[in-house]
């Protein structure tokens, strides 16, 4: 019996170890965000659909990198996978009421539409920080779901996560859409060959933790780098109709929108397929 409690009580300690850890990750990941005033805006001018239709596509995304990267060392399986997604999204909505109530942001007469809608909104970068808090900072950063490795629709999934993290960064500020603004066909261009260079120098060619190593660089490039750029592309494009960044511009205009912001999305990609 006193082993039983002794087990049990080791087990409680150990999660609100993990626990303590999601909430660390959650404000490392989201702090950002919770900082960036265009999301404080766009928390209560967004049309409720859009709300909507932004926290049911990230739902699965969550739980796909609660499967992956799980916060708790102990939770392995989609089962528990779907327990650290609802725990995640909870720790993700008290980091941000918090920090935003501590900033003076979230409004004691605001309508409850108003605080719902800025909430959602940094409440799903708080949770993939919490979700990735377990690969970011642990002991190691090797402890937590080493078994579920992701194979090749898992890892262009991944990248898809990488590339909403850092696409929800930049996304409502006013500068992406000034970057757009001022370039060129060219810039374009170029910002797109940069953005396939720097996404498979990470994963491939300068030495970060966690490169992979391909005996068939041109395939490696055609079915990883091509490929989960294109992803980032269709990513970077979703991102910006949620924020309704697409209404009112012309083809041209959203094309260099979504190549800016396929340059940090880009990125973001390449990192979650060496963190995760």
């Amino acid at each position: 019996m006193s082993a039983s409690l002794a087990f049990d009580r080791g087990r409680e300690r150990a999660y609100a170890r993990d626990l303590g850890r999601a909430f660390g990750g959650a404000l490392l990941f989201s702090l950002p965000l919770l900082m960036t005033m265009e999301m404080w805006w766009f928390g209560f001018i967004l049309e409720p659909a859009r709300l909507a239709v932004f926290l049911l596509v990230a739902l699965p995304l969550l739980v796909g990198l609660g499967f992956y990267a799980g916060f708790s060392a102990r939770h392995h399986g989609l089962g528990h996978a779907l327990l650290d997604t609802l725990v995640a999204l909870a720790v993700g909505f008290l980091v941000a009421a918090a920090v935003l109530a501590l900033f003076g942001v979230l409004e004691p007469g605001a309508a409850p539409r108003q605080i719902a809608g800025q909430l959602v909104l940094q409440a799903v970068a708080g949770a993939m920080g919490a979700l990735l808090a377990g690969r970011q900072l642990g002991e190691g950063g090797t402890e937590v779901g080493d078994e579920e490795q992701a194979r090749y629709p898992g890892e262009l999934f991944l990248m898809v996560a990488g590339a909403l993290f850092l696409a929800l960064n930049m996304a409502p500020t006013e500068e992406m859409i000034l970057i757009a603004y001022r370039m060129s066909p060219l810039h374009v261009a170029g910002l797109m060959a940069a953005s396939l260079l720097v996404m498979h120098a990470i994963v491939y060619k300068v030495g970060f933790a966690g490169q992979e190593e391909h005996d068939r660089p041109f395939a490696a490039f055609v079915h990883f780098t091509l490929a989960g750029y294109g992803l980032v592309l269709l990513t970077s494009l979703y991102v910006l109709w949620v924020f309704g960044r697409t209404q009112g511009h012309g083809l041209a205009e959203i094309v260099d929108a979504v190549v800016v912001l396929s340059f940090p999305g880009a990125i973001g990609a390449a990192a979650a397929r060496l963190l995760v």
